[in-house]
């Protein structure tokens, strides 16, 4: 292997393990919050049928999540709405 091959591996590997501390760190301070998301605006888990992120098809489908900052999942304002969530998915307004 050339120099520049083993530079570009050790910075791709050193790049992936930034990525996945900062992730880990995201996740520390937020929670999933279920059943606030605008249609196509979900951080993830729409459900049956979807792949993730922003593949909600209703506002405050109840099995789309968005991640919150901890501690305000029940309480939380989308734009100048508050609106009122839970932790775990529901079977309120889902598509169909």
């Amino acid at each position: 292997m050339s120099k520049t091959t083993i530079t570009l591996a050790l910075a791709a590997s050193v790049a992936t393990a930034i990525a996945g501390l900062s992730t880990a760190a995201h996740a520390q301070f937020n929670e999933k919050c279920y059943g606030i998301s605008l249609a196509g605006e979900n951080d993830c888990a729409a459900g049956p049928g979807t792949t993730c992120t922003g593949t909600s098809t209703v506002d405050y489908q109840g099995n789309a999540w968005t991640f919150v900052p901890a501690g305000t999942c029940e309480t939380t304002m989308i734009g100048d709405t508050e609106a009122m969530g839970t932790l775990e998915a529901t079977d309120m307004n889902l598509p169909g």
